[in-house]
């Protein structure tokens, strides 16, 4: 095989497993650094050795070995190497016979993804360290995803390594009990990343495909490790979102409004898939946020045409979810439902009712909306100033679009 050759396969290793090597890593050091330079030169010894003795049967296994072994004369030189007595599993580590394959690999990933989400450490902190170290994320590519400088990104995944550290926080997936709690936190965060990529918040682009691909693949691993109905929901969930996304955007990437869709380009792989992890999760009635969400998706998409969408469905559906979870949004959406099963006028008082509470004065959807049922209603002068306060609101250029273009048809 050629050094061509060989590089390419590093580079395929590389992308496929080096979080999977990364999470086992800190398992076996027990500090998110040392497992970060570890990874780094197990890697750079592949590139030295591979061409030379050919590819490992388990590369995945022999990069472990390599980068364990490595920190570990590290630690010596540096005259450290009575620390790791510390560490829990250090010694079993280092006695490990390189050949023999790492066990436990995916759990490895639920720990780490269980650390990076610790209900300790801030909301924001727990997104930015799952992104940077669950997913491989660049700290450039998380601070342009979340409209943040990237030094800004890169100090608050500083502070939360050094919150986990100094707090103790453990390396390890929380009991039985202690999971539906924090089990929380890291579907939360998930659906942060996730909504982030389905409907960015703002720049150039409508969506950001890499941030719902690294949501969903982190939802998949929780739902094969974990098997709990509101992973089941949330996967579902984003399936379904994410199965219309072909028909979400023009060419020219502006946004095109559900009704208005080719519902030809609906990934009915997805639909599928999520339909059935949603049967799932509501059959153990042990469901909860998420699958009320999927739900309220299932129906949108099971609708042959915008026309045919079961609208009385959706809001009963809204009314158990505002008992499960109650909040202005899912306010906001429940009136566009009613708007769209009793008529726009139902649906502005409940809109109007809710910007009167103040809650959602600052939220561009919110205008967005009344400004549409204004519209719909003939009422200009109201939906002209509701689409400018929606639009000054506005940080995505797709949107903003869309936005004028509603205001120019008002003027015509």
């Amino acid at each position: 095989m050629s050094d061509e050759e060989v590089r390419a396969a590093v580079d395929g290793v590389y992308r496929s497993e080096s979080r999977r090597v990364f999470a086992t890593l800190i398992r076996l050091l027990g500090e998110f650094d040392a497992a970060e330079e570890a990874l780094h030169d197990a890697f750079r010894a592949a590139l030295e050795q591979w061409p030379r003795d050919g590819i490992p049967a388990n590369p995945r296994a022999w990069l472990v070995s390599v980068g364990r072994f490595k920190a570990i004369d590290r630690l010596r030189r540096n005259a450290r190497f009575h620390a790791l007595d510390e560490i829990p599993g250090a010694a079993d580590a280092l006695a490990a016979d390189p050949a023999q394959p790492i066990e436990d690999i995916e759990d490895d990933r639920l720990r780490l993804i269980f650390t990076c989400c610790h209900p300790a450490l801030s909301p924001d902190a727990q997104v930015a360290l799952t992104l940077r170290e669950v997913c491989g994320l660049t700290t450039e590519e998380i601070a342009r995803a979340f409209l943040a400088a990237p030094s800004t990104l890169a100090q608050r995944v500083v502070r939360a390594k050094a919150k986990i550290r100094d707090a103790g926080i453990p390396y390890q997936v929380p009991s039985r009990e202690d999971l539906p709690e924090r089990l929380d936190s890291v579907l939360r965060v998930v659906y942060l990343v996730f909504n982030e990529g389905y409907s960015a918040s703002s720049g150039e682009s409508l969506t950001r495909r890499d941030l719902s691909g690294e949501a969903i693949r982190l939802a998949r691993l929780l739902v094969e490790l974990l098997r709990e109905p509101e992973a089941m929901g949330l996967l579902a969930l984003m399936l379904l979102h994410e199965s219309r996304r072909a028909a979400r955007a023009t060419p020219a990437g502006d946004p095109i409004l559900l009704e208005d869709q080719d519902r030809s380009l609906w990934d009915r792989e997805a639909i599928a898939e999520g339909t059935a992890l949603l049967e799932r999760a509501l059959s153990t009635r042990r469901f909860g946020p998420y699958s009320l969400q999927a739900a309220i998706a299932a129906v949108h998409v099971e609708a042959r045409d915008a026309a045919a969408t079961d609208w009385a469905q959706i809001v009963g559906l809204y009314d158990v979810l505002s008992r499960v979870d109650p909040s202005p949004v899912v306010e906001l959406n429940r009136a566009v439902a009613v708007a769209m099963r009793d008529g726009p006028a139902a649906g502005l008082a409940l809109i109007d009712a809710l910007l009167a509470r103040g809650a959602l004065q600052d939220y561009r959807l919110a205008h967005a909306a009344r400004a549409d049922l204004c519209r719909r209603m003939g009422r200009t002068s109201e939906a002209r100033t509701s689409y400018e306060r929606a639009l000054a609101l506005t940080l995505q250029e797709p949107e903003r679009r869309f936005l004028e273009r509603r205001l120019a048809e008002l003027k015509n």
